[in-house]
């Protein structure tokens, strides 16, 4: 039996095939990676997902023959198709405005303690719930979240991985089924979502034209289908004492629990209720993530990542903190500029250089983690010894260990390409070749470069910063 699998790794700003074999250990092996970025179109945002697809088979054919593929990818944005199972448009980008203030409408008529006790989930403007609400869905047969439509276009075989169908708003967050009594008071078409699959089920073969076009054939299987349940599946950790922010575009920081956190409290904190690997839940709260550095580095063209931190490193610490998660963050565009407006809104100079505001996105993002982290402590009950911060926000030094000071906790960074490996390790789970969730993340901790960073610093320091914009 081959031990090679490929993952099909779809992040907000760019997607990858990577390959994985299981042959002495676990290596993994970037076999392709692109960009991926909204397309506007008549003031409209856009996934380019024709592209994306075709970005995809390339990287499977350079992969070579593998034992199976698995799909993931960031959540909440769908495709719909029509009976003869086409595409009607092109998938509507989470950061699109065409939902503002359907999550108010929606909570006037059918009430946020309904909504959150059905689904346990955040309240973000881009939810999907909110999504197909504003969308029009005449001639609609099928939706597919990201993943699926993938595994769709290489399979012929139609569902809906758990794991992202959670993020929807539209799951029964206890029984982990369509929430077909809410989908129906909302008047949305209970027809047109798929039957749901687990993690290592088997979605199909590749269609004969696909595998034509690669050169192999393989099987499909569902995997933890959103980034962030693979990304937790492969987070190294021993026990059950920690708490994880998985860092990329947005930052996903939370902790692992058998069961949903449904109180009053935590609907008031925003915290959410998604599906795990195993039947966990992962109980987190988005934070806007490394997204503001990335519009940042959009706004100086030219500038040089490594050279910003390495300055930022040596600016006055705390001169200008920001609330990461201001929804005024949420769209493209000038980051800088915005965040000037929000220092001066809370009283604060604005940074004086590029290296400034890099050392205020860090810190105020080690702020956004802070207090996801403590919340989520003090909603579950569950104790922390550690917070694994993987994901590609691993590799930022300066953030790690602003996280580590801010939380009062170590912080155990990588690894970088966590979504991946929780990826193959479901695959190869189902292959039987891995035994369980503790025997995946034994094996990252074993196979991959991991770094400890200590708390440091002054915590009164910290203190004073959260107090200016929490």
């Amino acid at each position: 039996m081959s031990r090679r699998f490929a993952a099909v790794d779809l992040g907000a700003s760019s997607g990858r095939v990577m390959l994985a074999d299981l042959t002495d250990g676990l290596s993994l092996t970037e076999a392709h990676r692109f960009p991926n970025g909204p397309v506007r179109v008549a003031g409209r945002l856009y996934w380019d997902v024709l592209g994306l697809y075709r970005e995809i088979l390339a990287g499977l054919r350079a992969a070579g023959p593998v034992s199976s593929i698995g799909v993931d990818s960031w959540a909440v944005d769908y495709g719909l198709l029509d009976e003869s199972g086409a595409l009607l448009g092109n998938p509507v980008h989470y950061r699109d405005d065409r939902t503002r203030g359907v999550a108010e409408r929606v909570a006037g008529s059918v009430g946020a303690e309904t909504l959150y006790d059905v689904s346990g989930l955040q309240v973000l403007p881009f939810n999907t719930i909110y999504q197909l609400l504003a969308d029009r869905l005449d001639g609609a047969a099928t939706m597919l979240l990201v993943p699926d439509l993938i595994g769709y276009w290489l399979t012929g075989e139609a569902g809906a991985e758990v794991t992202n169908a959670s993020t929807t708003g539209l799951l029964d967050v206890r029984t982990r089924t369509w929430a077909t009594s809410l989908i129906e008071r909302l008047g949305l078409p209970a027809g047109i979502f798929p039957p749901l699959r687990q993690p290592g089920e088997a979605v199909g073969g590749l269609r004969r034209d696909v595998a034509a076009e690669i050169g192999w054939s393989a099987p499909v299987r569902a995997v933890g289908s959103h980034d962030t349940a693979s990304a937790v599946a492969a987070v190294p950790a021993v026990g059950p004492a920690f708490a994880y922010i998985s860092c990329g575009t947005w930052s996903l920081a939370g902790v692992e629990l058998p069961g949903p956190v449904l109180t009053p409290e935590s609907r008031a904190a925003n915290f959410t209720n998604e599906a795990g690997i195993d039947g966990t839940v992962r109980y987190l709260r988005n934070v806007m993530g490394l997204w503001l550095l990335q519009e940042c580095l959009r706004a100086w063209p030219g500038s040089d990542l490594g050279e910003l931190l390495a300055a930022a490193a040596g600016e006055k610490p705390f001169a200008a903190v920001v609330n990461p998660d201001e929804p005024v963050f949420l769209p493209p565009g000038d980051m800088p500029a915005r965040i000037a407006d929000e220092c001066r809104r809370t009283g604060q100079l604005p940074p004086s250089s590029p290296a400034a505001y890099v050392r205020c996105v860090l810190e105020s993002l080690a702020l956004g983690h802070r207090l996801a982290v403590r919340q989520a402590m003090e909603l579950s009950g569950r104790d922390v010894e550690v917070i694994h911060l993987v994901g590609g926000g691993s590799r930022n030094e300066l953030l790690c260990q602003f996280t580590a000071d801010a939380c009062g906790l170590p912080v155990v960074a990588g690894p970088a390409e966590a979504t991946a490996l929780g990826n193959v390790l479901v695959q190869a789970r189902a292959a039987g070749l891995v035994a369980g969730l503790a025997e995946m993340r034994s094996l990252v901790a074993y196979s991959q470069p991991l770094r400890r960073y200590e708390p440091s610093g002054s915590a009164s320091a910290w203190d004073e910063a959260a107090a200016r914009v929490f």
